[in-house]
């Protein structure tokens, strides 16, 4: 009689220990599923925002007008953040307008300039669209057409 239930208990205590080790595994194998989608979203290829002309009159340095008009296109880390900006493009616009309109043609008629303007652009577009959200993932400004007048 002891025999007979020390080989039940051992044959209960071995099913629990194969039902839980093999729960665990799914576990597991679940998170690494989750772990191999994280890092498919972000290998996934850059998504391009384009926005449409800006043409406004910049600071004054030699007593006439100066005019850019300027298009470029917003390098973003794939769909998902690509649709975020196309829903916020009327804070995207007026962020650009009011950097573009703080400059001179000296500071961004160069090669450097252009550049500087670039990550200046990257920068203020990144700011989160709301109050404590995360940032957005822009990557490169690629301007598109470049025209000071």
């Amino acid at each position: 009689m002891i025999i007979i239930i020390a080989v039940v208990l051992l044959v209960a205590i071995g099913g629990a220990a194969a039902f839980f080790m093999t729960r665990g595994g799914d576990e597991a194998h679940e998170t690494g599923g989750a772990k191999k989608t994280k890092k498919a979203a972000k290998s996934a290829p850059p998504e391009y925002v384009a926005l449409e002309s800006f043409t406004v009159n910049l600071q004054q340095e030699t007593g006439t007008d100066q005019y850019l008009q300027v298009q470029m296109t917003l390098q973003v880390a794939g769909a998902e953040q690509a649709e975020l900006f196309k829903a916020n493009m009327a804070k995207v616009r007026s962020r650009v307008l009011l950097l573009l309109s703080g400059k001179k043609a000296s500071e961004i008629n160069t090669v450097e300039g252009k550049k500087k303007l670039a990550e200046e652009i990257v920068a203020t577009t990144k700011e989160p669209f709301v109050e404590k959200g995360d940032e957005q993932e822009v990557s490169e400004v690629l301007f598109t057409s470049f025209i000071i007048q």
